[in-house]
């Protein structure tokens, strides 16, 4: 059994809709993981935002247009006229209960039910359609089975145990739908695994139903080797092992949530990723794979801030490096690059939330200065330290592009330079030209 996971924008039409239910037959006996249609969890984080804030008439205005676009995704979906109204009842059903949430007293519990809709909405409409084309499809509801623990982190044996359950249950299914994103937490609320959630769920299933693969379809062929946004010469890397996945996926590749590896890396399942929109071709496979001697990919990450801690003597002093950690630690604000000298710490964030304290009690140790707009642009491959020149390639590429900081030996898969954002795309083709 293999796990496909399809994303927002490959089920946000009816036509799209109609085309996965086309790849979902022709595959075989699978569990199917969506995510909500395109824009809905967007729409859902404002009506939840307009209810926080005491404006009800806003959300729902939001969640009445909202419910327009899913009556013309129905109306465009069904020919026959039973499937129609039991999806309008579904759907109907959901919207009343949102209603509900948005009329209560309104909680971040309510929140986070009302961002659950979403998954809960596409693969209904999902299951219906299947069976009216006479596909024998059976929903596996996410909040039945996917939990996490005090810590946030997935209770992998509690799902393991309650998915295969409702799998044995349902062995006569021709394929099993199942929710992306949505959980419950161990107090037993709804809950979700964040943004990115819905591939991390399918890494999660399979890992736990131990798959023969993990397909994540997108809308685009595969990984590629730099960012088809900003450089025209791009082409999908046919295959990666899991770091290298891991670091392009962190460093601002978007096709793939830097979640999702890690549970197919210890379970040992492939992970491809294909096109919906070009099933045929190859895309990316992800798997335990040797060192192959390249550089595969460049990526880039925005909105980094860089923090230079000096310390106040000539050598820093035993400790130093103690008191800086457990401050950011403080403020549970997340380290992405580091570089040190025998005077201070330069260090890069993409979360800015608490700047202004964290500097604040930095100060305490040294001369703070910090570089706000600035970008990471990561090289990965296999750049282990004994493969010569690799990284000076990556380093040459950049000589008319001013690099703040570059970090290079913590990961033997990624040479990564801080540079401003306004050279970001200037960069990426300097290295597209020189490395591929």
């Amino acid at each position: 059994m293999k796990v496909l996971k399809f994303g927002g924008t490959s089920v946000g039409t009816a036509d799209r809709i109609k085309h996965v239910a086309k790849l979902i037959t022709s595959s075989g006996h699978n569990l199917v993981v969506l995510s909500a249609m395109a824009g809905t969890t967007n729409t859902l984080v404002e009506i939840a935002d307009y209810c926080s804030k005491g404006n009800i008439p806003g959300a729902q205005d939001t969640l009445n247009n909202l419910l327009l676009k899913y009556q013309d995704v129905i109306g465009n979906l069904f020919d026959d006229g039973q499937s129609r109204d039991t999806a309008n009842a579904v759907i109907a059903e959901r919207f009343s209960y949102m209603r509900a949430l948005i009329e209560s007293d309104f909680s971040s519990a309510d929140a986070r039910e009302i961002l659950a809709q979403g998954e809960l909405m596409s693969t209904a409409l999902m299951n219906i359609y299947l069976n009216s084309r006479g596909v024998k499809s059976t929903l596996l509801p996410a909040l039945d089975y996917m939990r996490t623990d005090s810590f946030g982190e997935p209770d992998m044996k509690y799902i393991a145990t309650r998915l295969r359950r409702l799998i044995e249950l349902n062995r006569d299914a021709d394929v099993f739908i199942t929710q992306g994103y949505i959980c419950t937490n161990d107090r037993g609320e709804i809950d979700n695994l964040k943004r990115g959630g819905s591939d991390y769920s399918a890494s999660i299933i399979g890992a736990v139903i131990g798959a023969d693969e993990i397909q994540i379809w997108t809308d685009i062929d595969g990984m590629h080797n730099n960012d088809p946004r900003f450089v025209n010469t791009t082409s999908p890397v046919s295959q990666l092992n899991f770091e290298e996945a891991a670091e392009l996926a962190y460093f601002g590749a978007k096709i793939l949530h830097p979640n999702c590896v890690l549970p197919a890396k210890l379970a040992n399942i492939p992970v491809r990723l294909l096109n919906t929109l070009d099933p045929d071709a190859a895309g990316t496979v992800i798997y335990n794979m040797p060192p192959d001697r390249k550089i595969k990919a460049v990526a880039a990450k925005d909105n980094v801030t860089a923090i230079k801690i000096k310390s106040g003597r000539m050598l820093v002093a035993y400790g130093f490096l103690h008191k800086v950690f457990e401050t950011f630690e403080k403020y549970q604000t997340s380290i992405d690059l580091m570089a040190t000298s025998e005077v201070g710490v330069t260090v890069t964030i993409d979360d800015d939330s608490h700047l202004a304290a964290l500097v604040d009690d930095l100060k305490h140790f040294g001369t703070v200065t910090v570089d706000r707009d600035m970008a990471i642009v990561s090289v990965v491959g296999d750049l282990e330290w004994h493969n010569c020149g690799f990284a000076a390639k990556a380093v040459c590429a950049l000589q008319d592009v001013p690099v703040r900081l570059i970090s290079y030996g913590g990961s033997d898969y990624n040479v990564s330079m801080l540079i401003s954002s306004s050279d970001k795309v200037k960069a990426l083709r300097l290295l597209s030209d020189a490395l591929f």
